[in-house]
């Protein structure tokens, strides 16, 4: 086979919203609530956090954090990361890293009339039927010297300065004209009270005369390389990524990745939003070790096997994927022998992307990535690479 060699699989929820209340109405009703002994209030939302187990079902959970101060502390200590047990439930679990057994399961949407890419929660739009969450949007811009992905809790804005902002995937065409190389920003609000509460400001609800420009900081955290195949062989892509939030030590045995707990303000002498498990803001990994610090975690595609039958390229992605195509990949952890990484984690799929219908993708991804960062991986599958097929 010339050309293009396609891989064949093998035989938030919506914020609350209250209508505008004169300052005096909401300080009293504040005060009411806050009044609520905190061992009452305690088991009243760990209850409901017992009895929603799904998503987008923990609406109840969130409703409860977006009540008052005392009410959204409470919940926060309440309700644990994605990691920990495997749910998404507020904005912020987007950006922290998936559970480590069972992979999350989503699907992506392609509109090209509008060039959008809309992700997600379910199995696929038929089985989710009306169930089916959806987590980001993302926003194909082609500009004069490169390409950008913007990503969006939730589309209508599809601005740089919207609320609902949080990063993007770029290309730049003019140092890197044949688009193999891409970076992952993500973009933090520097000026907004409402990250001080840990939601970001689209939680709020401004009146017509109270509407805040929210001013971003950009971070790269990830690069992506396609491998150029000049000779035009046989063979699938070939993808790299370099995870610079994300150590290698993460996936060592007890290791853990770094994991936001908030939408935080960022300055841009520090814009780094990360902090560990003891609330310490660590530094961003780089793309060679230093002294005494870890190396970024790197992702390859995993090699597919040639299936002499079918005259095509196959894995297995256990019925998650159903048509043959170019896009269609898994990601595994590159690391060197030297590394105190277990075959089990080598060979662990931490994030597969494949096509199941027409403009209909399914993404499956896991620990120690987010939410965001699979959707940016996936998002570059879809750039314009003829040279890399």
């Amino acid at each position: 086979m010339r050309g293009r060699s396609h891989i064949a699989p093998e035989v938030a929820s919506p914020s609350p919203s209250s209508s505008s209340s004169s300052p005096s109405s909401t300080e009293i009703e504040q005060v009411q609530w806050t009044d609520l002994p905190p061992e009452l209030l305690f088991d009243i939302i760990q209850r409901v956090e017992t009895k929603e187990n799904c998503w987008p079902g923990r609406r109840d959970v969130v409703a409860c954090a977006a009540v008052c101060k005392s009410w959204r502390e409470i919940t926060k200590e309440i309700v644990k990361t994605p990691e920990q047990c495997g749910l998404l439930t507020f904005p912020i679990s987007l950006k922290q890293p998936g559970p480590r057994e069972a992979p999350v399961q989503c699907f992506i949407r392609r509109e090209k009339e509008t060039s959008t890419y809309q992700l997600y929660m379910g199995l696929s739009p038929a089985l989710s039927g009306d169930m089916s969450k959806q987590l980001l949007v993302a926003k194909r811009v082609k500009r004069a010297t490169r390409t950008e992905f913007m990503i969006y809790l939730k589309g209508g804005d599809f601005s740089k300065s919207s609320n609902d902002y949080i990063g993007k995937l770029r290309t730049f065409n003019r140092s890197n004209f044949l688009g193999t190389k891409f970076n992952i920003f993500e973009s933090h609000p520097q000026h907004d009270a409402s990250a001080q509460s840990g939601y970001p400001s689209h939680w709020k609800t401004y009146s017509k005369s109270e509407s805040p420009r929210v001013l971003m900081t950009n971070v790269n955290t990830a690069g992506i390389s396609y491998e150029l195949n000049v000779l035009r062989t046989k063979g699938p892509r070939r993808l790299k990524c370099m995870m610079y939030s994300i150590p290698v030590s993460a996936i060592e045995e007890g290791g853990t990745a770094l994991t936001p707990m908030a939408f935080t303000n960022c300055p841009k002498d520090n814009p780094s939003p990360l902090i560990d498990s003891k609330g310490k803001k660590p530094c961003i990994c780089g793309k060679t070790a230093k002294s005494g610090q870890s190396t970024a975690l790197v992702l390859k595609n995993k090699a597919p096997r040639w299936h002499e039958q079918l005259q095509c390229w196959c894995l297995n992605f256990k019925g998650r994927v159903t048509v043959a195509s170019v896009k269609n990949f898994q990601l595994v952890a590159a690391v060197d022998p030297s590394q105190n990484v277990s075959v089990a984690e080598q060979d662990k799929v931490i994030l597969q992307f494949g096509k199941i219908g027409k403009d209909i993708f399914t993404m499956d991804y896991r620990y120690p990535l987010s939410a965001f960062q699979a959707f940016a991986i996936c998002l570059s599958s879809f750039g314009i690479k003829a040279v890399c097929e």
